[in-house]
Order: C-alpha cells, then sequence, then structure tokens
C-alpha cells in the first residue's frame, strides 16, 4: 500500500469532520487572534511600565489601571492555552496535504506558521511558567517574552492578510457541505462549546487573584493575594534582599540628594512623624496577582520641597533600595507621578507599622504602578534634571 495515499485517505476522511473545517477553523482563529491581540498591548503597556520612554510618561491615574491590564493580561493567556490547542486539532490535517505547496506565495504561507505556532507556543509556555515562578531556561523571562511577541504577532498579521478571504467565505455559509454530511460523535456546535467550557473554567479558576468576587473559586493561581505577612503576598523577602541588618539599623537615614537646593536627611522616627496622608491604593504584580491595601507616608512632593527642589516637567526621581544588587533595587518615577499626592514613601500598611519584608522603614508605593517598581526599603531620592 503507497503510504502517501494512506495518509491522504486519513486526512480526507478527517477533514470530512465539522471539527476540522474551514468555518470551525475560521471561528477558532478569530478567537485567538483576539486573545493574542488583547495580550499584545496589555504586554506592551507593561513593557513601557518597566522600560518607560521620555515621550510617552506613565500618567498616575486611573490607579489601578495597571491592575486591571496586568490581570486581563494573565487572565486572557491562560484562556488562550485552551484556544491554541483547539485551533491546531482543528487544521492538524491540512499538514499533511500533498503536495505541501502549490505554488510560491502558498509556500511563503506555509513558511510563515513556523513562527506564528513557534512563537505563540513559546509565549503560553513562558508566560505560564512566569506565573508559576518556574523557570526552567538560561535567559532573561521579560526580554524573550517582550521579542517573542513581536516575532509572533508580526506573524499573525501576515497570516490574517493571507487567510482573510477564506476566512470570511467559511463564515459567510452555515457549514462545509463535505464536513456536515459526515457523521460525527463530537459536532462543531459541541466542540466549540467544550472549547470555550475549557477557556472559561481556566479564566475562573485563575482570574480571582485579580477579582476578588472569584476568589473563592481560585483553584490553579499561583497565589492567593489576601496570604501573607499584614494581608499582601511577599515576592522578596528582606532575607532574600540582604537588607535585614541596614534596615533595622538604628543609624538608618533617607537621604533625599541630587538637584535639590540642600541634601535633606530623615530618621525612621522622624519619617513616621511626618507620614500623615493615608491611601487606598494597589499593589498589582506582574505575575498577575494583586491586591488593594491601606497606606500611610509621606508624600514624595513633600520630601522634595523640604529639600527645596522644584516639581517641573524636567525633573525625574530616581528611587534607591538599600537592596545592594539586582534588576530592580532602583527605579525612576516621571513628574506625573512625583505631582501626584498619593505618590509616597510609605511607613504604614493596613493600620500596623510597616513590616520588614514588606520594606520597613519606608517604601514606595504610588498608583498605576507595576509591583517590580514599587521600590522596598528605599533610602535615598535623588533629584535628576534633564
Amino acid at each position: 500500500m503507497n503510504p502517501l495515499r494512506t495518509v491522504a485517505a486519513a486526512r480526507d476522511e478527517a477533514l470530512r469532520r465539522p471539527v476540522h473545517d474551514a468555518r470551525t477553523a475560521a471561528i477558532l482563529g478569530i478567537a485567538l487572534g483576539c486573545c493574542f491581540l488583547v495580550c499584545f498591548l496589555t504586554g506592551l503597556y507593561s513593557h513601557l511600565q518597566q522600560h518607560p520612554v521620555g515621550w510617552l510618561p506613565i500618567p498616575p491615574r486611573p490607579a489601578s489601571l495597571y491592575r486591571v491590564t496586568q490581570g486581563l493580561h494573565v487572565a486572557t493567556g491562560f484562556a488562550t492555552v485552551p484556544l491554541l490547542l483547539a485551533k491546531l486539532w482543528s487544521v492538524y490535517p491540512r499538514l499533511f496535504r500533498w503536495p505541501p505547496v502549490s505554488n510560491a506565495a502558498h509556500a511563503v504561507e506555509r513558511l510563515m506558521l513556523v513562527p506564528l505556532v513557534c512563537g505563540a507556543v513559546f509565549q503560553l509556555f513562558s508566560g505560564v511558567a512566569n506565573v508559576s515562578r518556574w523557570y526552567p531556561w538560561g535567559f532573561y523571562f521579560p526580554a524573550a517574552h517582550y521579542w517573542v511577541a513581536w516575532i509572533t504577532i508580526g506573524a499573525l498579521v501576515a497570516h490574517v492578510g493571507a487567510k482573510a478571504s477564506v476566512a470570511r467565505a467559511a463564515l459567510s455559509r452555515p457549514g462545509d457541505p463535505v464536513a456536515a454530511a459526515a457523521p460525527c460523535a463530537l459536532g462543531r456546535r459541541g466542540f466549540l462549546g467544550a472549547v470555550a467550557a475549557a477557556a472559561g473554567v481556566v479564566t475562573v479558576t485563575t482570574a480571582g487573584q485579580t477579582l476578588t468576587p472569584l476568589r473563592p473559586l481560585t483553584l490553579f493561581a499561583q497565589r492567593r493575594p489576601d496570604i501573607g505577612v499584614q494581608g499582601l503576598p511577599v515576592n522578596r523577602s528582606a532575607v532574600q534582599a540582604g537588607v535585614v541588618e541596614a534596615a533595622g539599623d538604628p543609624g538608618f537615614r533617607l537621604r533625599v540628594t541630587g538637584a535639590v537646593a540642600g541634601p535633606v536627611e530623615l530618621t525612621a522616627g522622624e519619617l513616621d512623624r511626618l507620614a500623615r496622608r493615608e491611601a487606598e491604593l494597589p499593589i498589582a504584580c506582574v505575575e498577575g496577582w494583586s491586591a488593594s491595601a491601606r497606606w500611610r507616608g509621606v508624600p514624595v512632593t513633600d520630601l522634595l520641597a523640604a529639600a527645596g527642589a522644584d516639581v517641573d516637567d524636567g525633573v525625574t526621581v530616581r528611587v534607591e533600595s538599600l537592596q545592594a544588587g539586582g534588576r530592580y533595587r532602583a527605579s525612576e518615577l516621571n513628574h506625573l507621578q512625583v505631582r501626584d499626592l498619593d505618590t509616597m514613601l510609605a511607613v504604614a500598611l493596613n493600620g500596623e507599622r510597616l513590616d520588614l519584608d514588606h520594606g520597613y522603614p519606608c517604601r514606595l508605593i504610588a498608583p498605576n504602578r507595576a509591583g517590580v517598581l514599587q521600590t522596598k526599603w528605599v533610602h535615598e531620592l535623588v533629584v535628576i534634571r534633564a
């Protein structure tokens, strides 16, 4: 028996099933495209949070914007997993067509599937692994995730351009006559319903790390945002950061330096006495979990005013931690963030003195800001002018 004929016969039989017809593939493709677009845009916003550009400063309001976008990013990523598996299952018989390409344009179209499929699988696998805090690789995850996202979205745009007419034709009729005529244990509606149910279950059982009403159903989320020291999770403890001795030193001083009229130094006790502003602000982690808390602290504008620094459009404040090393030992505040009165050095959390693991003696807390940029164990504010 000719093996090519056997493969072709199996392929033709599979294509007669509704789960493998063009209409099913088009519906799944549209759902996947929407999910990838949401993930790309929210991921790009997260990247701009951590790698800001001068001509597009991140505003401090709405205060919960990053909480919403990053929660949506992670929830959509999880929901995309069953969608991608279903899409690959739906179209796999077409991979065995012979000859594999019919002309040069078709060859390019097939070739573009390589970065699209590989990029999609990589993005979902690495994203889920990151949320689970599992890193079985040697590269820097955020950089790889960012650049592969551009490759994947580019391949997706090319694929949409190549398949738009095919998808439009498939969706314009009730179904593929060949596929509809073939008996099948699972029809198109049943298959798509099962996929939608799987995506829904995954979303409901993970989105509770962002959506409080779904918190009791959070079975598969990486963590519960209401469990931890002082009611908040801790990603990096004082021991891990190596700041226990420095943070507990009675001689600790917060310094305000740089482009100021005169440097200022404040003890932990002086900071506590100056900390009169309270605000309800969220901590939103790049891993998707978020939680609101009540913070008390000193607005950064007050500290800059004490040092005689003008808060104009050209000012940037670098916030430095006692932590000796690490990618996030320092962060920067743009002029919009500095001016917001809820951008402050917090000394208390939920009515209690800040715990050492949450950044004692003081930590940065600001609205609409990624959690990794809410610098802990702050010991210096450096005022920089453009």
